[in-house]
């Protein structure tokens, strides 16, 4: 993999995460566009690191690609436990661990370069968070 390609990966990481950060960031979540972006991008960065093991070891010694991609899944579950709060009978925090886990998956993806997967799940992220949340809003008042 030469140099622009690692450089289109990563960039598009920090656009990809950045933008649903940005939704976080205007509803005033903790984890904002910062906090997405470095996640988007430090997974992006373990699946190229693990792409390049791969290169490196290939007919030499058995290398999955895939193990320290499923690493980065298992950290972020943690990351993403922690923005999960539990207020009495109520818990806060859930679509924003759920758009951390999403966003390690954006990077992971386009670490591998599966970018129309990324692109596709960040449009629909994007959709879920937009649009579902006023769908929802107007389903939950009329109980």
């Amino acid at each position: 993999m030469d140099d622009k390609q690692i450089i289109i990966r990563l960039v598009l990481a920090l656009v990809f995460s950045g933008v649903i950060g940005i939704e976080r960031e205007v509803k005033h979540k903790n984890a904002g566009f910062r906090t997405h972006i470095l996640v988007g991008l430090g997974s992006c960065l373990m699946m190229l690191t693990s792409l390049h093991i791969f290169d490196i070891y290939i007919g030499r010694v058995g290398v999955d690609p895939m193990r320290l991609a499923s690493g980065v899944i298992t950290g972020i579950g943690f990351l993403g436990a922690g923005a999960i709060i539990r207020y009495g009978e109520a818990v806060r925090g859930l679509t924003t661990a759920a758009t951390i886990w999403i966003v390690a998956g954006i990077g992971i993806a386009l670490g591998c370069g599966f970018y129309k997967g990324a692109l596709y799940t960040t449009g629909l992220t994007l959709f879920a968070l937009f649009i579902l949340s006023r769908f929802e809003r107007r389903v939950t008042k009329e109980r």
